[in-house]
């Protein structure tokens, strides 16, 4: 079964669906969602080469200003799914936007759309801060639109 994504060149991880995901109305909770987001998030920055560690030695974070999620179906215990995230667009100076896309790997069926604007903040005084150079030189490139 094909796959398609909103953009190219994905970066992907997987996740199992298991019991302590489910809410009270029987599927994933919707603050589940939030948390692979985050886990996609920081695993595709870690595969590009900046780290939570690398953010803290430097005093200095992308942090989200604005989040939008978009929960298009459920998923359930045993579901196994993709969770896609893109660096799409980044100015260089001191914002950045991530967008991410999850699918079901059994049934092809998109299940949530979102993303995020981030800020770069100083994290000593918490007030918006230009991009390092290593977050330049390694986020610019990865934007795929």
């Amino acid at each position: 079964m094909a796959t398609h994504w909103d953009y190219p060149q994905p970066f992907i991880i997987t996740v199992a669906v298991d019991d302590q995901h489910i809410d009270e109305l029987g599927h994933t909770n919707n603050r589940i969602y939030n948390d692979w987001c985050e886990q996609a998030a920081w695993a595709h920055s870690t595969e590009l080469g900046l780290t939570g560690k690398d953010y803290r030695e430097m005093k200095i974070a992308m942090a989200i200003h604005e989040a939008n999620y978009h929960y298009l179906a459920p998923s359930f215990v045993g579901d196994n799914i993709s969770v896609a995230t893109w660096l799409t667009g980044c100015d260089g100076r001191l914002t950045m936007q991530r967008s991410f896309q999850m699918i079901n790997n059994s049934t092809g069926q998109c299940l949530f759309r979102g993303s995020w604007q981030l800020v770069c903040i100083n994290l000593s005084t918490n007030k918006p801060s230009r991009m390092p150079a290593a977050f330049i030189e390694t986020y610019v490139p990865a934007v795929v639109v």
